[in-house]
């Protein structure tokens, strides 16, 4: 009898052990799950900003984006404030093209460039829609534009990283970039110099939040 009780003690720790760590495992599904956007001129305001999206100066040749503001989930947002203070020692900034983009915006873009070498099927959804990759360049103290392969968004190989057929300058001023960059956590996009994602991007879910409901 007592050893019947003495089981029954036993399977009720169990369940309550297991129901524990069921919470637990919830817990940090949540956690990983939420997502803290951080507004990246706001964390340094020595980031520029040129939001192309938000103007009609874009491969799309339409306004999508209602305001001009970059964001990024948190861990990538400080990282490139970590960016920004070791390009300041060598007398440069980060000028902001894009970065967090609702899914909305990613359908119009896949309308236009059907393309996965340049734009992500809304279906998979982007690195950019999961506010964890960033299109940026390298500008002077006056704010001016270092030199690079292309412009911002050109569709050709010449926006490829292992393009070379480029002027010295402007593979230096590449290799900066993509140095700094990496030091810090970001991968470069093969094909588009301006592109990177941080490290862990497939961690997060595909996001459609509007600019103005980010608090």
């Amino acid at each position: 009898m007592n050893r019947f009780k003495n089981l029954l003690v036993i399977a009720a720790l169990l369940l309550t052990v297991s129901s524990y760590c069921q919470d637990i495992s919830k817990e940090e599904a949540s956690v990983k799950n939420r997502i803290f956007f951080v507004e990246l001129n706001k964390i340094n305001p020595n980031i520029l900003l040129d939001i192309r999206y938000s103007t009609t100066n874009n491969f799309t040749g339409k306004v999508v984006y209602p305001e001009a503001r970059a964001f990024l989930v948190s861990d990538a947002a400080y990282s490139l404030d970590s960016v920004q203070r070791e390009l300041e020692t060598m007398g440069l900034r980060l000028k902001i093209y894009d970065a967090y983009r609702p899914l909305s915006v990613q359908k119009i873009f896949w309308e236009i460039m059907p393309d996965e070498r340049y734009v992500a099927d809304p279906k998979k959804g982007s690195r950019h829609n999961r506010g964890m990759a960033v299109d940026l360049t390298l500008v002077d103290k006056e704010g001016k534009e270092l030199s690079m392969p292309t412009e911002y968004d050109d569709f050709t190989e010449k926006a490829h990283r292992d393009y070379m057929n480029i002027t010295e300058e402007q593979i230096k001023n590449r290799k900066i970039l993509e140095d700094v960059m990496t030091k810090y956590g970001f991968i470069g996009l093969p094909t588009e110099w301006w592109h990177f994602d941080y490290r862990g991007w497939e961690n997060y879910e595909v996001m459609d939040v509007d600019f103005k409901d980010i608090k």
